[in-house]
C-alpha cells in the first residue's frame, strides 16, 4: 500500500466515523421530535410564539455555514489570510448563535414559559430539552472549530491537505442544518 492509498483510506475511515456519529445524533433528535408530536395531544399543551432571538440565531448559524464553506474553498486555493478571517468569523458567529439561544430562553421566561418548576408546562420543558441538547452538540462543534483554527495556525492545512478542516466543516454544516430542522419543526408544529 502506498502512502497516498493509506492517506485516502484513513480519510475515508474518519469521514465514515463522523457519518455514524451524525446519524446517531439524527436518531436522538428524531426521538425528541417524535415525543414532541405525541405530547402535543395532551390537554395541558400550550402553544407559544417562537422567540425572535431564535429567528435571528437561525440566520446567524446559516451565515456561519457559509463562512466555513468559504474558508474550505479559500484554503484549497492556499489563501491563508482569507481562510484565517473566515474561520474566525465562523467561530464568532457560532458564539453569537449560542448567545442568541440564551436570549431566546430569556424571552420565553419573560412571558412566563419556564422549563421546570410549578409553573412549567410539558410544552416548554420539551422546547428547552430540544434546544439544550442541540446546544450541547453545538459545544462540540465550537470545540471542533477551535481545533481547526489551531491546526490552521500551525499550518497543517493547504491545498490537497484539508482533511481536518473538511471534517470540521461537515460537522458544523450538520449542526447548522439540524438547527434549521428543529427551528422549522418548532415554528410550524406548535
Amino acid at each position: 500500500m502506498t502512502f497516498q492509498e493509506h492517506k485516502d483510506k484513513n480519510a475515508r475511515s474518519k469521514k465514515l466515523l463522523l457519518w455514524f456519529a451524525m446519524i446517531s445524533m439524527i436518531m436522538v433528535f428524531a426521538g425528541l421530535t417524535s415525543a414532541y408530536v405525541v405530547s402535543k395531544s395532551r390537554a395541558d399543551w400550550k402553544s407559544f410564539e417562537m422567540p425572535s432571538a431564535f429567528i435571528f440565531s437561525t440566520a446567524v448559524i446559516l451565515l456561519s455555514s457559509l463562512t466555513f464553506h468559504l474558508a474550505k474553498k479559500a484554503i484549497e486555493k492556499d489563501k491563508r489570510n482569507t481562510t484565517t478571517w473566515l474561520l474566525l468569523s465562523t467561530l464568532a458567529l457560532g458564539v453569537l448563535f449560542v448567545i442568541l439561544q440564551f436570549e431566546g430562553f430569556k424571552e420565553l421566561i419573560k412571558i412566563g414559559l419556564y422549563p421546570t418548576g410549578p409553573t412549567s408546562t410539558v410544552t416548554t420543558s420539551f422546547l428547552y430539552v430540544v434546544v439544550v441538547v442541540h446546544l450541547t452538540h453545538l459545544a462540540g462543534g465550537l470545540i471542533s472549530i477551535l481545533v481547526v483554527i489551531y491546526n490552521h495556525f500551525k499550518q497543517k492545512y493547504k491545498s490537497g491537505q484539508t482533511l481536518g478542516l473538511e471534517l470540521g466543516a461537515m460537522f458544523w454544516h450538520f449542526l447548522d442544518f439540524l438547527w434549521l430542522y428543529l427551528f422549522l419543526f418548532l415554528y410550524f408544529f406548535k
